[in-house]
């Protein structure tokens, strides 16, 4: 192996990062917006690889991969299946994530591995400094678990990969006298650096017990260098089994099929460092194990195994300390078990944080079926489908929480609103890197896709016939709920550096909050004139585009039972109340922006927006918001099905606390023949004729998020000075009695299976469908954060 001192690869690669620095001068490509490391960025590095059990990269394209394997190998039939690397839904684990995670100093990740006997403990510590986002450490301790035997072994591989120009490499072709073994590397925007990998005297070693020992002692690491296609760096477990499977063919035709070495001697990498843009390291364990790993950039701060220790019990400290102060739960959920619960939860959203860049796939035919203008519209838009070009979108990159590690590792527009909210609390920095990420997403007419599918890593997790993007299709702007909260920030009691930020922040996204609210009225506009409907304005009505008889995607609550079947008169309920929470919170921001003319025109449309939500909307006789549709006789009528969809403009914040249909929705979400459960606010009323029918997706589960804007909009009620002291008392008991059953019911089925839930059962509670969503059923750190109104409710909490 070449020394770094000699390499000629070392001048080939500073020629052409002088190229492409000369290039990058001239070019305006995405990379130029990327979060280059030329300061102390303690945000430039993490585990911003969600949909791995760990990995480490920086928040840069086509740079440094990294990720961890691990399989316990006692058994030549299941030992492929054993090996993790991927978050899965259907390992068999115990549990796994973040107990303690900050993004600017690390944190803790726990895996109870049933399927391998093995508990990992993953910590995870960023020391800043330097021109390059500074240093990194990873220590991983293995336990063996209860029921595992006395010899366990398990094998572990780490890798690293350069998806772009730079050069990587093992600094000798042995583990030095310590038993270390070191990478070195150089990169665009990262310098020069070393990934080190070292172990304590103390693990044990597998014991010898087959000729194939001599051939390659196995008490040592193994390294092994491969060159592959840049893209392909992600497929990381297949380029490991390959490597895999030349040894296993070596050792068959070495010793044949009946004299095979054991399983864990047999699945090993070959011991060939060399040249490459992929290197391997393996070692073999028995028992307990711990290992480092060592990222040291060559212009920050050095970390090693004597300072990892002290970084690691600082980060913890760090951490108890912030939460502390800014998350420590309320009465009634004062007990230690709460405040390690919310730990968790919040850990898990902050640490599902991911640098995705990549293409996606759009349909940009922009056909004219599309508008949905025709009855029967959704058979012409299936056709239309069917025959449109897919064109893939320049690459992109976005900086984002994911709903779901295993399933859903991804960006979602409506998801991450919900997911800033605990955010803001924690980060400003983080979270105005995260709306800003979103909002370079938009194109020149204001649409941003609802799914962020970024290349063929992100792809292959999505099923073919969701992959693609549609330039008509809207989705929930949660992220209007952030601005929302950033402004609540801007008080005189904020200091005046912080406002400062705040303020100029949100004067460079007020275009493209402008631009996005206009797409939404001018593509996802309703037909009022048409059908001679009584409005206040004839311009404010609303209709989501990519309708079918079954579903409505872009609304983001699927199955909800709409009117049947679909027609292009119909109005929607759930979209006018998200274009009127945009316009209330663009008049807001066009005021402290001193934008007068453009706050006279949020205004008049905000106006017209709350006005017609009654006119068109209020069923006097459901006493209830319903969606409108046009009948046989070409007449307007509502089609009622009481659930989310009626509460909509209660949870937008469009209902004055002196509105009078407000106490019918008291009563509708108290009711328990209609939405009230012990376990939180159903989606659906169970007298529905579609109550728990079909998918069930959304026809009866409870979801957090909407039981946080329930709670949310109960808390505005049951506090303000002018709302009715009836229905303030009612409001107070609702949430107190909610906040108290929502909370408690996501902690019992967090610590019966482990995890947190997409959704919950209404009638036992038990979570279901999507396992470890840690994104806004995270919301319940917000909520345990909410204040206790149990005496304003006169109510008496019971033991917890």
């Amino acid at each position: 192996m070449t020394s770094r001192a000699t390499n000629p690869a070392r001048a080939r690669f500073l020629s052409l990062l002088l190229s492409f620095a000369l290039f990058s001068l001239f070019s305006s490509s995405a990379h130029a917006s990327s979060p280059v490391a030329t300061s102390n960025d303690t945000l430039l590095w993490g585990p911003y690889r969600p949909n791995l059990y760990f990995g480490v990269r920086p928040r840069l394209p086509n740079s440094l991969l990294t990720g961890l394997l691990w399989a316990n190998t006692d058994n030549y039939a299941t030992v492929q299946q054993n090996f993790r690397h991927t978050c899965e839904q259907n390992e068999g684990m115990a549990g796994y994530g973040w107990e303690e995670y900050d993004a600017r100093n690390g944190g803790r990740e726990v895996i109870h591995d049933t399927g391998n006997k093995i508990d990992l403990t993953i910590d995870f510590v960023k020391v800043s400094g330097g021109q390059h986002g500074g240093s990194w450490a990873a220590r991983i301790k293995g336990t063996p678990r209860e029921d595992a035997p006395s010899n366990l072994v398990t094998t572990l591989v780490f890798y690293a990969g350069l998806e772009g120009l730079g050069e990587l490499g093992f600094t000798a072709e042995e583990p030095d006298s310590e038993g270390a073994v070191t990478l070195h590397g150089e990169a665009i925007d990262l310098g020069e650096f070393d990934i080190t990998f070292k172990e304590p005297s103390e693990n044990t070693l597998p014991y010898r017990t087959h000729a194939s020992w001599d051939a390659k002692p196995l008490d040592r690491m193994l390294m092994c260098s491969v060159p592959i296609p840049p893209e392909a760096a992600w497929q990381a477990k297949n380029i490991v089994f390959a490597s895999m499977k030349q040894e296993i063919d070596v050792q068959v035709q070495e010793y044949g099929q009946q004299n095979m070495p054991p399983p864990w001697a047999a699945f090993t990498i070959p011991q060939k460092p060399g040249p490459g843009n992929f290197h391997m390291v393996q070692k073999l364990f028995v028992g307990s194990f711990e290992f480092d790993i060592l990222f040291n950039s060559a212009s920050g701060p050095s970390v090693s195994t004597e300072t990892v220790d002290k970084a690691i019990a600082a980060t913890s400290d760090k951490f108890k300390a912030r939460f502390k102060e800014v998350f420590t739960p309320l009465a009634p959920f004062t007990k230690p078990a709460y405040t390690a619960f919310a730990e968790s939860m919040f850990s898990n959203l902050y640490g599902g944080i991911g640098y995705f860049y990549g293409d996606s796939l759009v349909d940009r035919s922009y056909a004219p079926e599309y508008d949905e203008e025709n009855e029967g519209f959704w058979e012409e838009t299936a056709e239309a489908r069917a025959r449109a070009e897919i064109v893939n979108d320049p690459p992109a990159e976005l900086f984002t929480s994911v709903p779901s590690r295993p399933f859903f590792p991804r960006g979602f527009l409506w998801d991450e609103g919900f997911h800033l909210v605990p955010i803001v609390e924690w980060d400003l920095d983080i979270t105005l890197d995260i709306v800003k990420s979103w909002f370079n997403l938009m194109d020149e007419d204001g649409w941003i896709a609802r799914e962020q599918i970024l290349g063929p890593e992100a792809r292959s997790k999505v099923p073919e016939e969701f992959q693609v993007q549609y330039p008509h299709y809207a989705n929930p702007p949660t992220l209007f709920l952030i601005i929302d909260i950033l402004m609540d920030k801007l008080s005189d009691t904020a200091p005046g550096a912080q406002k400062e930020r705040i303020e100029s922040e949100l004067r460079t996204l007020y275009p493209l909050l402008k631009r996005q609210y206009y797409w939404f009225r001018r593509t996802q506009f309703g037909d009022i004139k048409s059908y001679d409907r009584k409005a206040f304005s004839t311009k404010e009505a609303y209709r989501w585009r990519g309708r079918t008889p079954r579903h409505i995607l872009p609304s983001g609550l699927d199955d909800y039972p709409r009117p049947q079947p679909p027609h292009p008169g119909e109005l929607h309920t759930d979209l006018i109340s998200w274009v009127g929470l945009m316009s209330r919170t663009l008049l807001r921001l066009a005021t402290v922006l001193s934008e007068t003319d453009d706050a006279s025109d949020f205004q008049a449309q905000s106006t017209a927006i709350v006005r017609n939500i009654d006119d068109l909307h209020w069923s006097a006789e459901a006493e209830a918001y319903c969606d409108a549709t046009i009948d046989d006789y070409e007449e307007s009528t509502h089609v009622c099905h009481k659930g989310y969809i009626s509460l909509f403009p209660f949870l937008t914040g469009l209902l004055p606390p002196t509105h009078p249909n407000l106490p019918h929705i008291l009563a509708l979400i108290s009711s328990e023949s209609e939405l009230w459960s012990p376990y939180g606010v159903r989606s659906l009323s169970r007298s529905d004729e579609f109550y728990g029918t079909d998918e069930n997706y959304w026809r009866s589960p409870i979801w957090v998020n909407m039981n946080y804007l329930i709670l949310k909009n109960l808390l505005v009620v049951a506090q303000s000075p002018s709302a009715p002291s009836k229905v303030k008392t009612q409001a107070a008991r609702i949430y107190t009695e909610l906040r108290q059953n929502l909370v408690q019911n996501v902690f019992n089925e967090w610590e019966r299976t482990g995890f947190a839930w997409e959704q919950y059962n209404p009638d036992s509670g038990a979570g279901q469908r999507t396992q470890h969503f840690t994104g806004w059923t995270s919301l319940v750190v917000v909520i345990m954060r909410m204040p206790d109104l149990s005496i304003q409710a006169g109510i008496k909490h019971g033991e917890l």
